[in-house]
């Protein structure tokens, strides 16, 4: 987990993380699928997945193309 994060940050970050699982759900993808899509490591997007992880923004946006889907859909606040 990171160190250094406030409460709040780790919140958002699993928040993201919840966000990208279930994208990634609807599309009845594995997390194995997602990584050979988007060439990111499987390990890598299971830490983003558990919010374990601060993604960095290339990273972000190669996901937004690989899902294709809109930024706000990975960015907007669970309801």
């Amino acid at each position: 987990m990171q160190t250094g994060l406030t409460s709040a940050e780790r919140e958002d970050l699993r928040q993201f993380g919840q966000r990208l699982a279930a994208l990634r759900r609807e599309r009845g993808w594995s997390q194995e699928r997602l990584a050979l899509e988007s060439g990111l490591s499987r390990s890598y997007l299971g830490g983003v997945e558990r919010g374990q992880r601060n993604i960095a923004l290339l990273n972000l946006l190669c996901l937004i193309r690989t899902l294709a889907c809109e930024p706000n859909a990975l960015m907007q606040p669970s309801s």
